[in-house]
């Protein structure tokens, strides 16, 4: 009889297992969050399938910097796939900025009304209270080293931007990001918490900091 109810006990598939575990462990990260912390880089453990690699603390600070600098007192920041700036941008200021974070990964929403969702596929996909050109700068950081990634993208940042952009991006989009953004090479070199296989370059379109020593 034992044989018999363990044969008609549900089983889940190997797939439907994957997202239930995946969705406790969403719920735990989720509650685990607590005001003091909820800012640190890697709070919120990167997801390669989404192609999500943190920069390293010393980067996610130099790049804050750099905007808090570009922006001024009562700025507007725009962190379009760049999570780990956002997270350090909030860590260094609770007021005096308003910072947004436009990112797919619907985990970012325990950021309350500053998380946007956007996916680039999308690129224009934005809800009505994110006006065109009300950014004193963006931040972007597009998720994959393609033409593609980088043209919609782009779309968005020059939506977004009254003028400022700040790009992250493979040194082989070099020619693209000029074409694209009119952007430049910075010498500041960014670097994340893995070592990653493609060479990774900063891109603005304005005099910064990104271009002092390091």
């Amino acid at each position: 009889m034992s044989d018999l109810e363990d044969d008609e006990t549900p089983q889940l598939s190997a797939h439907a297992l994957a997202a239930l575990q995946e969705f406790y462990a969403e719920q735990k990260q989720q509650i685990d969050l607590g005001e003091d912390d909820k800012y640190n880089i890697g709070i919120i453990e990167e997801n390669w399938q989404l192609s999500q690699f943190w920069y390293s603390q010393e980067t996610a600070l130099r790049l804050a910097q750099e905007a808090i600098a570009a922006v001024g007192e009562d700025g507007r920041i725009a962190c379009v796939s760049a999570p780990s700036v956002y997270q350090k941008l909030r860590e260094l200021c609770r007021e005096n900025f308003t910072i947004y974070i436009f990112e797919y990964d619907k985990r970012f929403a325990v950021y309350g009304e500053e998380f946007i969702f956007y996916d680039y596929n999308n690129p224009l996909d934005l809800p009505e209270r994110i006006a065109a050109h009300s950014f004193d700068i963006v931040i972007a950081d597009p998720p994959y080293l393609s033409e593609e990634c980088l043209r919609k993208t782009s779309e968005t940042i020059k939506y977004l931007t009254r003028g400022k952009i700040l790009l992250c991006t493979g040194a082989i989009m070099e020619e693209q990001a000029a074409e694209l953004l009119g952007v430049k090479m910075c010498t500041f070199v960014p670097k994340h918490t893995r070592n990653l296989a493609n060479e990774f370059r900063c891109y603005v379109n304005y005099d910064s900091g990104l271009d002092c020593g390091i």
